[in-house]
């Protein structure tokens, strides 16, 4: 088993930690057909509509 030969010091250990702590939340933006929050260039999960177009058809449940 690999064993350190030294102790790592508190400042290479934080400055190791430190880039997980720039990490931000994506921006959202607004959807111009049904104003709700979406990501930024992707199809909009409420109304299914990308650049004024819609992508995704509306699916239809059969019931049995």
């Amino acid at each position: 088993m690999a064993v350190p030969k030294r102790k790592t010091s508190k400042a290479r250990r934080d400055k190791r930690r430190s880039q997980n702590m720039k990490m931000t939340a994506p921006a959202l933006s607004t959807c111009p057909q049904c104003h709700e929050q979406k990501l930024p260039h992707r199809v909009c999960p409420t109304c299914n509509y990308y650049d004024g177009k819609a992508v995704i058809a509306e699916q239809v449940e059969v019931k049995r």
